[in-house]
């Protein structure tokens, strides 16, 4: 629901770090629909997840290779516990580059 406020931004402390995790991955212009597809498990799985404060994986809008990430965790541990669910052999194989990478936001209060 757009403007909604979900309950794990409700909970994290804004004066603690977060981990942000950000980047891309391509894969065929054919095959997208289904990866993306294939990752609504993991999605869903992510948000329901304690210390998720936001997961999305989401259609680039004018790259149709190009599949965007874009998590946000109120921890390294929370994150850590969480990567096991990655993607799964067959999406793995899918992927034909990957640029994706882990940030700690020291404040994420300011702007």
């Amino acid at each position: 629901m757009p403007g909604s406020t979900r309950q794990a931004d409700i909970d994290h402390d804004r004066s603690t770090p977060v981990i942000i995790v950000a980047g891309h991955i391509t894969v065929t212009p054919e095959e997208r629909e289904s990866y993306l597809a294939g990752c609504a498990g993991v999605v869903r799985q992510a948000r329901g997840t304690a210390g998720c404060l936001d997961f999305a994986i989401s259609a680039d809008l004018i790259d149709p290779q190009r599949i965007n990430i874009f998590e946000r965790w109120a921890s390294r541990e929370t994150l850590e516990a969480f990567r096991g669910s990655g993607p799964d052999d067959g999406q793995g194989q899918a992927i034909l580059t990957m640029a994706v990478e882990d940030f700690v936001v020291a404040d994420p209060g300011s702007a």
